[in-house]
């Protein structure tokens, strides 16, 4: 069973979403997706100052078994990448909510978030 904090939200695409500040956001990868990939052996991620659209792929994160892309739960400017999970990819396996986030952005449509998922609708959406 995978751990989905009630104080966050969702993409269908299994990122979660944490409110750091009124237009600051933290992205990362949820449990249940760090689950499904296994082993996480490499992460890229984009560069400070870099904007994306909602949906707009931002990286990519590589496991054993798979490679999958990151997408942007919400449009916004890069203002902080985690260089820890670059250098210890292992942290998103071991705590994808706390130590394993991976980009912090601006929001530039803050409204877009009321399109991303609850806990419980989360929840429902992977089977649990």
């Amino acid at each position: 069973m995978s751990n989905v904090p009630e104080d966050l939200l969702y993409s269908e695409e299994h990122e979660f979403v944490r409110k750091i500040e009124d237009d600051i956001i933290e992205i990362g990868i949820t449990d249940y997706a760090q689950g499904e990939l296994g082993d996480i052996v490499f992460v890229s991620l984009p560069k400070v100052g870099e904007e994306f659209d909602q949906g707009q792929m931002f990286g990519t994160i590589e496991a054993v078994k798979a490679v999958s892309e990151l997408f942007c739960p919400a449009s916004g400017e890069v203002v902080e990448v985690n260089g820890s999970i670059e250098a210890d990819p292992a942290m998103v396996n071991n705590d994808p909510y706390g130590e394993g986030w991976m980009v912090r952005f601006k929001l530039g449509a803050p409204d877009e978030l009321d399109t991303l998922l609850n806990a419980e609708a989360y929840g429902q959406h992977i089977g649990e």
